[in-house]
């Protein structure tokens, strides 16, 4: 039975263009995962877009001589073409800008104001003293308070993990320009956690399957809850819809608060693009629905308890009761799905610091493949993972071309030459079964693996059919068969099968290979279909346009399942699917690329 299913992608930043560590927590596991869950039938709705308000947008824009409109409407398309560029399937990636957002924002901010889970309150906030505006949270660095990290952020210490507030830092200092900030009395809103303490624990108790590192941290934070401020003295971000705040020049809500709203927003927005207003409710309201959010973990504490908070608040259900928001009852996460960090000599990738590797520079120099295969076999699923260039160049090398890309290519070269079409089986043997019953147990064995995220093991036993297939062709040695046409042709359909076969397991991780496998195997049509750019109109509070990507995935494509290969099939020569790389690309990498120390 077809299953709605949600896949909440965390939303980039739009102050710069994404780097290889972004797209390997939020990026490509969030596709593999959405691209399966297609192929298996059920009803996705893949969900993101930039994350385009808050001081550091103002920050950023000021540093580069522009206003925070003209920035990210520039690193808005930026990013969305390294998303295309990486083939990542979303329905709809948006913006936060549009005046769609802010009014989901202000909508069910009001349901929580209205249950009683938002109050007022004179707090301190931190203000720069060569700039007169207000710094954020986590541009404020300073001393611990509770376990002494030198280098702890003003809204979250990583280290021990604890929720903080700028104001409590020792040796508060900008991470701007290293001044010491300013503390001034100023009215905000405050989200009250401490009100969801026994709803949160409760829910969180139910999550038993989720990963070990989310859940454990989850209810460290929900075991110690303190008011959260939403909003900021700003003038660029969404307004707050209350009397005496509506129109304040400087009262915005907190970048973080309508960050999470996004998905929710950004289903709405889809909605409407469709003709059909309600259609986002088969997500959101349904019970039967799955809810997918997928992040690095330093975005866990958001999407772990902040935004079932919000979302226990709008529906009612928070340890003070209330009752249902706007939108009807909201359906909470099924799993927050979060990876570590992708490192680089032991260091999380940094633009500061100049170690970075940009997705565009990527692509442009690899293709998506190699990189989407690179993080689902090597990438930082379950740990803290350091990208080197020798690793990179060895899994490209060795495992795409040399397995997967040979066998593509000399199973269907062999076809062509001596058949010119798939050719019939007709003289079966106890190798060509136990090859095939191995391709095809597979697919549960993968599928498995993929439906609870586990993607490493999932394409490692892709690959492992890849290997047997390898291993059937070396020993079967069709090209001395030449004196028995029958059996050399039976093996050449057998090895086609598993091409095939493996070809539909892989599609998920290499959707642009597979689409290129699916016409060497005589295919035609769409096999993996890819996200466009679309122009979206006018909206947003300055009435400037904005563009979206979406995509048709609904239609004649990949399934998960082994279909029998047609006899008869022209085939004809195929071009290699991946190229090597020079060995020598493993010590330095590319020129335009940071030299790794190994310190």
């Amino acid at each position: 039975m077809s299953v709605p299913v949600l896949t909440a992608v965390a939303w980039p930043y739009a102050n710069g263009p994404r780097h290889i560590g972004h797209v390997s927590g939020f990026g490509v596991p969030s596709d593999v995962f959405s691209r399966y869950q297609r192929m298996v039938g059920n009803r996705v709705l893949m969900v993101s877009g930039t994350d385009e308000h808050g001081t550091p947008i103002q920050v950023q824009a000021d540093a580069e001589g522009t206003t925070p409109r003209e920035l990210v409407d520039r690193y808005s398309r930026v990013i969305q073409d390294d998303l295309v560029g990486l083939g990542l399937s979303y329905d709809l990636f948006t913006r936060t800008s549009t005046d769609n957002h802010h009014r989901v924002t202000q909508d069910l901010f009001t349901a929580l104001w209205d249950n009683g889970y938002v109050r007022t309150e004179k707090t301190l906030g931190a203000i720069s003293p060569s700039t007169g505006r207000t710094l954020p949270d986590r541009y404020i660095e300073g001393t611990c308070p509770i376990c002494g990290y030198p280098s702890a952020r003003g809204d979250q210490c990583d280290n021990c993990g604890n929720q903080l507030d700028p104001a409590d830092l020792i040796n508060p200092r900008s991470r701007i320009n290293g001044e010491t900030p300013q503390f001034v009395e100023t009215e905000h809103l405050l989200f009250d956690l401490p009100a969801f303490s026994k709803s949160l624990a409760s829910w969180l108790d139910t999550r038993t399957h989720w990963r070990p590192n989310v859940l454990n941290f989850s209810r460290r934070l929900a075991e110690d809850l303190k008011p959260r401020a939403i909003s900021r003295d700003l003038d660029w971000g969404v307004r707050i819809p209350l009397e005496g705040w509506r129109d304040a020049p400087m009262k915005r809500f907190y970048v973080w608060f309508d960050a999470v709203i996004g998905y929710l927003s950004a289903s709405v927005e889809w909605a409407q693009r469709t003709g059909d207003p309600d259609a986002w409710k088969q997500w959101w309201c349904d019970p039967d629905a799955q809810a997918y959010y997928f992040m690095g973990k330093d975005n866990i504490t958001f999407h772990s308890v902040m935004w079932p908070a919000i979302l226990l608040g709008h529906n009612g259900e928070g340890d003070r009761g209330g009752e249902v928001g706007s939108f009807g009852h909201l359906n909470l996460p099924t799993e927050v799905v979060s990876s570590e960090f992708l490192t680089m000599s032991g260091s999380k990738f940094s633009t500061s610091r100049g170690t970075v590797i940009y997705v565009g520079d990527f692509l442009r120099e690899f293709g998506p493949d190699a990189l989407r295969y690179f993080i689902a076999v090597a990438g930082p699923e379950n740990q803290d993972t350091d990208f080197t260039w020798d690793e990179f160049v060895r899994r490209t090398n060795f495992e795409l071309a040399n397995e997967w890309g040979n066998l593509v290519n000399r199973s269907v070269s062999m076809a062509a030459k001596n058949v010119g079409a798939v050719p019939e089986p007709t003289s079966p043997d106890p190798a060509d079964e136990a090859l095939l019953a191995q391709s095809r147990a597979a697919f549960d064995v993968v599928g498995g693996h993929l439906a609870h995220s586990r993607f490493k093991q999932a394409i490692s036993e892709a690959m492992r059919v890849v290997g047997e297939a390898n291993a059937y062709l070396s020993h079967q040695e069709p090209w001395k068969r030449k004196d028995d046409p029958a059996r050399r042709d039976t093996i050449l359909h057998t090895a086609l099968q598993v091409v095939q076969d493996a070809n539909t397991l892989l599609t998920p991780f290499l959707p642009h290979a597979a689409q290129k496998v699916h016409e060497a195997l005589g295919g035609t049509g769409v096999w993996a279909a890819q996200p466009h750019r679309e122009d979206a109109g006018t909206s947003g509070e300055l009435g400037t346009s904005h563009s979206v990507l979406t995509g048709d995935y609904a239609g004649e494509q990949a399934r998960w399942e082994s279909t029998p290969i047609p006899v008869g099939r022209a085939l004809s020569r195929p071009t290699p699917l991946f190229a090597k790389l020079d060995p020598s690309l493993g010590e330095t990498g590319p020129s335009w690329a940071p030299i790794q120390t190994g310190e």
